[in-house]
């Protein structure tokens, strides 16, 4: 019997053209070029700046690009899903409104909020829409406007985030390509820790907590980062040695890309050198569920058809995990 799988047949990536580099922010702010580079990797970030737009424009720009790419129309969509923790509204839903922009009448879509690592999330509920046999094309989008929730007087966060938006496609693969396996974790201990308060219906906006400055992103860095580097660390490692991977069979290690440092980590604790891992970092900065598809668009044409690759990406809540794929296609 077959066993059909999800393969990834297209990507594309779409970042604004207006860039903030790390000079512009020693004018906002009290912080260096050196001091930004040297603990994060971060040379500059692009920033949505068109005014009344927000992630689904940047969304549809990228799902447009691989709609032309593949040769398909907007309405051949069967599944729409938008990995983003940054919606242009409450409801609608963002994966609706990119519908609308990019004319697909015929999609199930609906938004997936698990910050950073939203893209993986969504690629695996994606994979398993494909697995049913019911469903042939599904567009996972990573995008998010981080410059509509960040604090651009808090040094500590400002230089961190950019916008951005990656977008993939998946088709059916009976040959063994595609998604072989994912291990997806959660630990809500970390809604403290990394968050935006200020959105819910637990807390309301109101001119009050507008002026406490709940409606930004927040983070406690350094316990984030402990916990980031232990996790995505782990989850990389035992997807490898569940799957029977060593650090030479695996091609490519894609990270969510948030900072340089658990980057680095994660590639050592696989085995690999810094030689396989994908980086953009220094150019978008922390592009949230948009990273990962953007590296994938990026490095596209070094990868080959059956090459093992490795997703990894931690996120806020806590949420952390890994995807292992095998190329389905040469560029």
């Amino acid at each position: 019997m077959t066993s059909l799988k999800a393969a990834i047949t297209t990507v594309n990536g779409w970042v604004p053209e207006d860039i903030l580099d790390n000079k512009q922010l020693e004018q906002m702010v009290d912080t260096n070029d050196e001091w930004i580079q040297t603990r994060t990797g971060i040379k500059e970030r692009r920033i949505l700046k068109i005014p009344g737009e927000g992630t689904s424009y940047m969304a549809a720009k990228a799902i447009e690009g691989l709609l032309e790419k593949r040769g398909i129309d907007a309405n051949d969509i069967d599944v729409l899903i938008c990995a983003t923790i940054t919606p242009d509204m409450l409801f609608p839903s963002t994966a609706n409104l990119i519908c609308e922009k990019i004319g697909a009448k015929n999609a199930l879509s609906f938004d997936l909020a698990a910050a950073c690592s939203g893209f993986i999330y969504a690629l695996e509920t994606g994979s398993n829409y494909i697995k049913t046999g019911q469903y042939k094309k599904v567009v996972v989008v990573g995008a998010d406007k981080m410059s509509a929730i960040v604090d651009y007087t808090d040094r500590s966060t400002c230089i961190l985030f950019g916008d951005g938006a990656g977008a993939v496609l998946l088709e059916p693969n009976e040959d063994g390509l595609g998604l072989q396996d994912a291990i997806l974790k959660t630990d809500g201990a970390g809604k403290d820790l990394l968050r935006a308060k200020g959105h819910g219906s637990a807390d309301p906006l109101t001119p009050d907590n507008i002026l406490k400055g709940e409606h930004f992103f927040y983070q406690e860095g350094k316990a984030v980062f402990k916990f980031a580097v232990t996790r995505m660390a782990d989850s990389a490692a035992d997807i490898m040695l569940r799957n029977g991977l060593t650090g030479e069979n695996v091609a490519y290690l894609v990270p969510h890309q948030a900072n340089k440092r658990i980057i680095e980590a994660t590639a050592k604790r696989m085995g690999i050198g810094m030689d396989k891992v994908t980086l953009n970092i220094q150019r978008y900065g922390n592009t949230t569920a948009a990273t990962i598809p953007l590296c994938l668009w990026e490095w596209e044409k070094a990868f080959k058809k059956g090459d093992n690759i490795i997703l990894a990406a931690f996120g806020g809540g806590f949420t952390w995990g890994s995807v292992f794929l095998k190329w389905a296609y040469d560029s």
